[in-house]
């Protein structure tokens, strides 16, 4: 069994606030967001709110791209002269090749580490964090934390309701043809990211059903597994996030929430305006 002082490391799709970050001494890689060939470290020296203003506002090319090799091994560097070994828990490795890197580096460094593909981001990678840090507080060895928070993976839902096909189009991930229609027809994609990827689970028309549509997913989850938090995320509309909000508390007063901003890897693919909500079943 491994024992010793152990290194919390992440990135910066896991939405976790300064004060956890502080709090808990979380190491956090930040992904990269590029705008017009520019590269930026998120919350660094852009903030989401950042891009996504500058999305909606400015022409151009917007993209995410993941950290380089060479700040995992910097990182691990020095992680290895004061722990004894490193729990990473990263964004879905089909979305981003910042899991490779982090398992890489700590390799090429021989900083022993424990790396979890999370498959997933923003509130149920925040999560997985979270549950972590309870089970070693328990504790629990770290082998058997690692394989808990494995099993936990299939119960995270994040669900994504795009404001419109703009940006899917720009991306690749719709073709023209399709963003004509749906604009005509003012159909609603609603994405999930499942297994690690993202996939389209239904097509609905206007985003009043597509949001009666995550409640319903809600609600089936409620109906046999425990939720005791929900977090509606957005791409730069905190206003249609509150209403949201106040809807869903309206439907279940007995649940926890928490609103929270997109994080920007998926928010370059669905777009500003991007409503959604994420909770994982315990």
């Amino acid at each position: 069994m491994t024992r010793g002082k152990i290194a919390w490391i992440t990135d910066t799709t896991a939405s976790l606030s300064k004060e956890f970050i502080e709090k808990h001494d979380i190491h956090v890689i930040p992904l990269h967001v590029v705008i017009n060939d520019e590269f930026y470290k998120e919350t660094i020296d852009i903030s989401a709110q950042e891009f996504y203003d500058r999305m909606e506002k400015e022409e151009g090319k917007f993209q995410s791209s993941q950290p380089s090799i060479n700040d995992f091994v910097e990182l691990y560097q020095k992680l290895k002269k004061d722990y004894d070994f490193g729990i990473a828990i990263h964004a879905s490795s089909t979305l981003t090749g910042t899991y490779q890197s982090s398992v890489c580096a700590a390799e090429m460094e021989d900083f022993k580490l424990f790396a979890i593909d999370s498959q997933t981001g923003s509130y149920p990678l925040s999560f997985l964090i979270q549950r972590g840090l309870d089970l070693v507080n328990q504790g629990i060895e770290a082998e058997e934390v690692v394989t808990q928070l494995k099993a936990l993976r299939e119960h995270t839902r994040l669900y994504l309701v795009p404001s419109n096909l703009d940006q899917l189009h720009k991306s690749g991930r719709v073709s023209g043809s399709q963003k004509i229609l749906a604009s005509l027809f003012n159909i609603k994609p609603i994405l999930a990211i499942e297994d690690g990827a993202a996939q389209i689970k239904e097509k609905v028309r206007t985003e009043k059903k597509a949001l009666a549509w995550l409640v319903a997913k809600l609600k089936e989850d409620l109906e046999t597994k425990i939720v005791k938090k929900v977090a509606i995320v957005h791409a730069n509309d905190l206003e249609k996030a509150i209403s949201f909000e106040k809807c869903l508390k309206e439907a279940l007063p007995e649940l926890d929430t928490e609103i929270l901003m997109l994080i920007t890897v998926a928010g370059v693919h669905t777009g500003v305006g991007t409503l959604g909500l994420s909770w994982v079943c315990e």
